[in-house]
């Protein structure tokens, strides 16, 4: 992949996340969720390459824009395989709650894992504790291996779970250990980056969540030298038969990175909407916005921070949704 492609796909996370941003603490999930589809799907459009959506908004029968099977882009090469989360915490948006992000990652054609709709059991760390975890291991094994690693106490670690019944026995395990635990409401793709990320103040991911969301942080994860892994976890025989319908022959594999990510030519993209602990949200100003966006590149390893300030007078509409008539 070309790697002017870049700046290409900051453009389509900036676009979803200024489109959704409209809508923090308004209350409405589907409308700010509806906002971020648009829009990304309005990018996308101007890119030059033949992409197919592999994880998106659901089958062609759910979603109208970015379903799994939709081609983006102008149609020339190079062809590639698309995963997208336009609002990654529709509900952190409707709430005003922080941690939402526009998030999208890109490969060659067969490069990423296509993730069925239902639930994964997984593990996640940065770089350096990368070949000290496995998803099977007691909590206490993980946890000291991880501290030392990073040569901290495992008093020091700070652990992210979601805040669900189902994770009740994991946290009283990581309290037993005397880590500190970090209970987020939603959106498990951003706390699994940030452990990537010295100073995020986030060391581990662990829990069950998304299995497409467990993807798209997968491919964040490779590209700077970090680690997941995750087993899928069916809730019903209609998860599994979903799974069945992907490709997916081994529900009870143990999915390492090289299985959720199959190559390095990676490119990823995630720009904040509510602050988080790797990125700042949207904010406006007059005649504009702010955005922070994270753009990484797999097969140099190249990681960007990215500041931009919007002018909405010269910006597309299909950016700034009800920001125009204001102007």
């Amino acid at each position: 992949m070309e790697r002017e492609l870049t700046m290409e796909f900051a453009r389509v996370t900036e676009a979803a996340a200024l489109a959704s941003a409209r809508w923090v603490g308004m209350g409405n999930k589907i409308a700010a969720d509806n906002a971020a589809v648009e829009a990304m799907r309005a990018v996308f459009d101007t890119v030059h390459m033949n992409g197919t959506v592999v994880i998106g908004e659901g089958e062609m029968v759910e979603a109208p824009m970015l379903y799994i099977g939709e081609k983006l882009g102008s149609g020339d090469k190079p062809v590639l395989a698309v995963a997208v989360d336009p609002l990654e915490g529709t509900n952190l948006v409707a709430k005003g709650m922080p941690g939402a992000i526009a998030v999208l990652a890109v490969t060659e054609r067969y490069g990423l894992l296509h993730a069925p709709d239902m639930y994964m059991n997984k593990i996640a760390v940065g770089p350096q504790a990368a070949g000290r975890i496995h998803l099977d291991a007691p909590v206490d094994e993980n946890l000291k291996n991880i501290a030392q690693a990073l040569g901290k106490r495992v008093e020091d670690l700070t652990v992210v779970i979601l805040d669900r019944p189902r994770h009740n026995e994991l946290i009283k395990q990581v309290r037993a250990c005397g880590a500190r635990i970090r209970l987020i409401t939603d959106g498990d793709v951003a706390p699994a980056i940030a452990c990537a990320f010295e100073g995020s103040g986030v060391d581990v991911m662990m829990g069950i969540g998304g299995a497409p969301e467990g993807v798209l942080a997968a491919a964040a994860l490779r590209c700077v030298g970090g680690e997941m892994q995750g087993r899928l976890w069916p809730e019903d025989d209609e998860d599994i038969e979903r799974a069945k319908k992907l490709g997916v022959t081994d529900i009870n594999k143990l999915l390492t990175l090289d299985d959720l990510v199959k190559t390095d030519d990676i490119f990823f993209s995630a720009t904040g909407i509510t602050e988080g602990p790797l990125l700042k949200g949207v904010t406006f100003n007059r005649g504009g916005a702010v955005t922070h966006t994270l753009v990484m590149r797999g097969k140099t390893g190249t990681v960007r921070f990215i500041e931009a300030r919007h002018c909405f007078a010269k910006k597309p509409k299909y950016a700034i949704k009800g920001a125009c008539e204001e102007l």
